[in-house]
């Protein structure tokens, strides 16, 4: 419907202001300004499309993960596998937005563009209904939001009683018909205020308690795994924030430079292809060649652990930033070489420069967004898929707010390293290698998170002897040792 409303808008004269640039100079006077209509018809446009992919972002992954069956070890590797391939559609999907989108919108128009997009998501939605009855779902159990607010009311609540030195001591359900859920986890160590929320008042019955003022032990884990989560997205916003610079400065950086791909000119726009293509290359080259490898090595299925995969993109990161540094050197050196420091250009310097550090960042974005799908979604309860897999795209979105806040708080602090607006007088190398060495402390303050971690402990069933049995799962991350005690 956004997009719908997007083309409409680009298709009819009545629906947008005049434009200026078919206003002769003397009489730039005729311009006009959006009108309160246009302008509400615009956004509630653009708001409808964020709303909608908002939707998929979070609901699709965990969508196609629930396909595989969590309780059969054969298929810990195919789900991994899936998440790769799920980067893949994603990444094939962006260069055609850069490449055949862009040209439409250049050439053709943009209601063209935007009409496309329309039939594209429509077609989505019809191949997504083929499959509904196939697909295997999760029933719906109440808001994931709603039991965590509860755990925070009762722990608070109960605040005063003293905590209880012993799981058996606290409320929970052994019966999973009776729980509504697919898994019961087991009390862990941290958090202990939490713990509170599931302690059955002596004088009292549990049938006698309602979900506001008691809860089980398996709620109060649900929680505690959403609060050792939080550290780890918040550790790797600043990566985001580093992948904004490059969208954007390097945009501006490709304009200035030769773009020229024999009689053919790349457009500014089309400048993402290129970590793009190396995308496309490199994750199935991840997937079946990497990950076999190292699963010789590691006995991981996976090759690697998800920590340790956000780690590395991490690194890659860091690098990246270093090798814009270096990049954005060598393309003022040759501005000044040519006496081309205030030419709006274009350089005698190829585009295909700013390749190397798109292509490094290009693996760091498959290394870390992967990881983090994969990670909240093994290591979120039943209940909490899709906002766990929801939460790590919101990485994403905090990096692109801070992003402008960080270039306003550096321009600022450094007297105007990017304030000529004139990329050949500005400071942009500099900018980039402060870029890098915060990635370096980022990084530092990850690997402190990810120790501090606790997997999640899940009980598998319970034995006629009334003995429970648990699986808990430890994967040191700094060497990559996994074992199932």
């Amino acid at each position: 419907m956004g997009y719908v409303l997007l083309a409409a808008q680009a298709h009819f004269k009545e629906l947008r202001p005049f434009p200026c640039k078919d206003v002769a100079p003397s009489n730039m006077n005729q311009c006009e300004s959006a009108t309160t209509t246009q302008e509400a018809i615009l956004f509630t446009a653009l708001y409808m499309v964020a709303l909608g992919t908002g939707g998929i972002k979070a609901a699709l992954p965990a969508l196609g993960a629930d396909q595989f069956d969590d309780n059969d070890p054969k298929q810990s590797a195919s789900l991994s596998s899936y998440f790769n391939w799920y980067m893949f559609s994603l990444t094939l999907g962006a260069m055609l937005g850069v490449t055949f989108l862009v040209w439409i919108s250049a050439n053709v128009g943009w209601d063209w563009a935007f009409g496309v997009c329309a039939i594209a998501v429509a077609m989505a939605l019809f191949f997504l209904s083929m499959g509904r009855s196939v697909y295997r779902t999760n029933v719906p159990k109440g808001s994931p939001l709603v039991r965590i607010l509860q755990v925070f009311v009762v722990a608070t609540r109960q605040r005063k009683l003293p905590s209880p030195n012993m799981a058996q001591e606290l409320h929970e359900i052994h019966d999973k018909e009776a729980a509504g859920n697919d898994e019961i986890l087991q009390r862990t160590d941290q958090f202990k205020f939490l713990d509170r929320a599931a302690i059955v008042k002596s004088s009292q019955n549990e049938s006698s308690y309602g979900s506001w003022r008691l809860c089980t032990v398996t709620q109060v884990e649900e929680t505690k795994i959403l609060i050792r989560m939080l550290p780890i997205i918040l550790s790797t916003v600043f990566m985001n924030t580093c992948l904004a610079q490059l969208q954007t400065f390097c945009i501006q950086q490709s304009t200035t430079m030769d773009r020229k791909i024999g009689t053919f000119e790349m457009p500014g726009p089309s400048i993402p292809i290129i970590p793009l293509l190396f995308m496309f290359i490199l994750i199935p080259m991840y997937d079946r060649f990497f990950v076999p490898l190292a699963r010789k090595f590691t006995g991981i299925p996976t090759g690697i652990t998800q920590l340790q995969r956000v780690a590395i993109g991490l690194i890659l990161s860091a690098i990246s930033m270093a090798v814009s540094g270096v990049i954005e050197t060598h393309r003022k050196s040759v501005a000044i070489k040519h006496n081309m420091v205030d030419s709006p250009g274009p350089l005698p310097i190829s585009v295909f420069w700013l390749g190397i550090q798109y292509a490094i960042f290009g693996m760091a974005d498959m290394f870390t967004l992967v990881g983090l799908l994969e990670f909240f979604y093994a290591e979120s309860s039943s209940g909490m898929k899709s906002l766990s897999t929801a939460i790590s795209w919101c990485s994403l979105a905090f990096g692109y707010y801070t992003s402008t806040v960080v270039v306003n708080v550096v321009n600022k602090v450094s007297g105007g390293w990017l304030g000529s607006n004139n990329l050949n007088r500005d400071k942009l190398e500099y900018f980039y290698w402060l870029l890098a060495g915060l990635s370096v402390v980022n990084f530092g303050v990850y690997v402190w998170c990810a120790s501090w971690y606790r997997y999640k402990k899940v009980e598998v069933n319970r034995g006629d002897d009334g003995c429970e049995d648990y699986v808990e799962e430890r994967i040191d991350v700094s060497i990559g040792r996994s074992s199932t005690p």
